[in-house]
Formats: C-alpha cells, sequence, structure tokens
C-alpha cells in the first residue's frame, strides 16, 4: 500500500498534468472510456522539435488485454 504522501505528490503531478493538458484527459475518455476490445488500433506520433515526426501503431491482441488487466490487480 501506497503512503498518504506519495498519493498526494501523485494526485498533485496528475492535476498539474491536467491543467498543463486539459484535452487530453477529455480524449481519453472518449477513447478509452468504455475499454479497449482486440483489433483497436491505437497510433502514437511523436514530434520534437526541429525534427521529423515518428509515428508507430499497434493492434490490440488478446494477450495485451491480459496484461491491462494483470495490472489493474497490481495497482491495488
Amino acid at each position: 500500500m501506497m503512503n498518504p504522501a506519495a498519493i498526494m505528490k501523485i494526485m498533485n503531478a496528475k492535476n498539474k498534468f491536467t491543467s498543463n493538458h486539459p484535452k487530453f484527459e477529455a480524449f481519453c475518455r472518449a477513447a478509452f472510456g468504455q475499454g479497449i476490445e482486440e483489433g483497436t488500433i491505437i497510433e502514437i506520433t511523436v514530434t520534437k522539435p526541429g525534427q521529423e515526426s515518428m509515428m508507430t501503431n499497434i493492434k490490440v491482441q488478446q494477450s495485451d488485454l491480459e496484461l491491462m488487466e494483470e495490472l489493474k490487480e497490481l495497482a491495488k
């Protein structure tokens, strides 16, 4: 179990992130709010200042979903 000081630190960091990137939380809720199913494609693009964009994607497999469930259980 995490100690209260660590939880407060994480919550403060989360609140700052949300303040800095207000659209991201709503996007995540819309995209992932009803869960992810096998076959979903998740695409990520990274653009560093002055550099070309890099993009990759994954097609979610059943084993990915099982891993996410196991991680959720560990976080409890």
